[in-house]
């Protein structure tokens, strides 16, 4: 197994509950052979990968996430979120995060974040100590409440996750993102092709054309929409804006109650006319 290492505080195991780590050590062994064997039956495509990487950023709403700042010793500290990191590794697949409380005792916890490549067998661990206190103005206040604890522990852990899912990822990968975000937060990026579909069916939507009339024009589902197909929609769409066409024009509109029932009526009554032509044969 190949390592990144990136152990900065050194932390004693002393106070590890050695049962609960066999235990844990038996199911974790049998998970992770499972999560392996998952990754090569399903390896990743890069091309794939890269462009809903890409893709993803090009989501404002992500894009708005995806950097942080913060001010320290006069100069500002900036980078990217735990959520760039996270949407990353979803975009890019076959990745294991998180992290684990090792031990917890009086005053501290011991915590391990890690990233693992399931399909590289390669793995970013950092064990670090995190300190029940809280940093405030008026100086350090010992926390006590479990919950104060644990927010304490997952608001440190989630930074070295962060660090780790990137040691994980691909250096352009994650550069190529950062910047594609950058371009997005700038105005610089159109709307991605799968925002533009949602549009479509909002649009439509007004002119009372559903969803399914809409994939019943198409003959498959609106998801899989083609860019040709999209082109030929708007300037439907665009012809009945301008009431130039109406919907009727274009798709098959559901039957009313009283459509039904003339329809009905027009059967019965061709059904009587055939029953008497054969009577007088």
């Amino acid at each position: 197994m190949n390592e990144v290492s990136n152990n900065n505080n050194h932390v004693p195991f002393n106070n590890i509950n050695q049962g609960t780590v066999a235990v844990e050590s038996s199911r974790a062994i049998t998970e992770a052979q499972g999560k392996l064997l998952l990754a090569k039956q399903f390896p990743r495509n890069y091309t794939n990968c890269y462009a809903t990487a890409i893709e993803a950023c090009q989501r404002k709403g992500f894009a708005d996430k995806a950097f942080f700042a913060y001010p320290r010793g006069g100069q500002t500290v900036t980078g990217v979120t735990i959520r760039f990191a996270e949407e990353l590794a979803r975009c890019y697949g076959n990745i294991d995060y998180g992290f684990k409380e090792l031990s917890h005792e009086e005053g501290k916890s011991e915590m391990q974040a890690y990233a693992w490549d399931l399909e590289t067998n390669t793995i970013s661990v950092q064990n670090f100590t995190v300190e029940h206190i809280m940093e405030t103005r008026q100086g350090n206040r010992k926390l006590t409440s479990q919950r104060d604890v644990y927010e304490r522990t997952a608001n440190d852990a989630s930074r070295r996750v962060r660090s780790r899912i990137l040691a994980i990822l691909p250096p352009d990968l994650v550069e190529d993102c950062i910047k594609e975000c950058k371009k997005t937060l700038a105005g610089q990026n159109g709307i991605p092709f799968k925002d533009k579909v949602k549009n479509m069916v909002v649009a439509f939507a007004k002119y009372g054309v559903t969803k399914e009339m809409l994939e019943k024009r198409l003959d498959h589902t609106v998801e899989s929409i083609s860019e040709d197909e999209l082109t030929e929609y708007i300037g439907i769409f665009n012809g009945l804006a301008q009431k130039e066409t109406t919907v009727s024009d274009w798709f098959e509109q559901p039957k009313t109650a009283s459509q039904m029932t003339a329809l009905l009526e027009e059967a019965e009554k061709e059904e009587k006319e055939k029953a008497q032509k054969e009577e007088k044969k």
